[in-house]
């Protein structure tokens, strides 16, 4: 039996991988059956009465103002009531029909082009959880149980096992999250005809979403190789879950160090906000402790603004130093 099939065999032989992936596709199961039954399409009728309600708040809301500027111009000038009101009468706050968006008085109804970039971040880190979990049980069991030196027994080629594990893992692992990504789509788009709106859902758009999921992808498989990895170089499922709370508190203990040491933008240099970076291609951070100040005495934040090649590039970096460990230990150390 060749190495490739017999770690395959392994892979989906072992009881959490069936668990975790039937619990992976209940929960999206779940989610989108909840949004189905939560929204509805707009009929004629409840988007006429939605700009009908939409205008009449808008003009109480000017008869409101026109009523508060009627009684500034009758307030005596430094009387009690002139107080309440602004130096010029004119300066008093007017409604415009911009500000009162029918939409919002319509049912809840799913926006595919809106929405949907949310439910590919949602499905990619519902993936990335499974995959890391799957990745480190999948080779730390098999060093906890000692498995790991009979296979090296039949197979001596310590980086060859070691590696055929990680591609099997990692290529069955592709395949099912796209086999699932493109089920997650298709039911968001019949939710989306049926019960919401596919309204401008041009080519480009649709290219966006396609190019969102790839880098969902991408996470899903660094998640599951650094578990894996992590693993492997504990030679224990346990390293990767206890890596994951180490890394949790340290983050903590970076962002307020950050904090209190005077570091810009802290929230640089949290993990999560990377993965929020790699799939929503970019955010702006703001630094309000106002070095800066305008011309009007104003204070001005300073942005840095985070791209997905930055935080990719970061974790590139990462997933290659924990990989690269996990192999030169896997070559070095004794395996008894």
């Amino acid at each position: 039996m060749s190495l490739v099939r017999a770690e395959t065999r392994r892979l989906f032989r072992r009881r959490l991988t069936s668990v975790l992936l039937a619990g992976v596709v209940l929960v999206l199961a779940a989610f989108a059956a909840g949004t189905f039954v939560s929204n509805e399409k707009a009929t004629p009728a409840q988007v006429a009465a939605a700009k009908q309600q939409a205008e009449r708040q808008y003009q109480e809301a000017a008869a409101d103002a026109e009523v508060e500027k009627v009684r500034c111009l009758a307030a005596a000038p430094g009387s009690a009531e002139a107080a309440k009101f602004p130096s010029n009468c004119a300066d008093i706050y007017t409604p415009r029909p911009s500000e009162f968006e029918y939409v919002w008085y319509l049912p809840e109804t799913f926006e595919l082009r809106d929405e949907f970039p949310d439910m590919i971040a949602l499905f990619a880190l519902l993936m990335a959880a499974a995959a890391y979990l799957i990745g480190a049980t999948f080779v730390g069991a098999e060093w906890h149980s000692g498995a790991m030196m009979n296979l090296l027994l039949w197979r001596p080629q310590r980086l060859v096992v070691l590696g055929t594990k990680l591609g099997v893992f990692l290529g069955w692992l592709a395949g099912v999250t796209v086999l699932l990504g493109a089920a997650w789509a298709g039911a968001f788009r019949l939710i989306a005809e049926f019960r919401g709106d596919t309204g401008g859902m041009t080519s480009g758009v649709w290219q966006s979403f396609g190019l969102m999921g790839l880098r969902g992808v991408g996470l899903v498989l660094a998640a599951g190789a650094i578990g894996f990895a992590l693993a492997s170089l504990g030679r224990h499922t346990g390293m990767a879950l206890g890596a994951l709370i180490g890394l949790t508190a340290v983050q903590i203990g970076v962002y307020v160090l950050a904090g209190f040491s005077g570091f810009r933008f802290p929230e640089a240099y949290l993990v999560p906000l990377w993965g929020y970076v790699w799939m929503y291609q970019r955010e702006v951070l703001e630094d309000w402790s106002c070095d800066g100040m305008t011309a009007g005495g104003d204070c001005a934040a300073e942005t840095f603004t985070m791209t997905w090649q930055m935080a990719g590039v970061g974790s590139a970096v990462v997933l290659a130093v924990v990989v690269g460990a996990a192999m030169w230990a896997m070559r070095v150390r004794d395996v008894n």
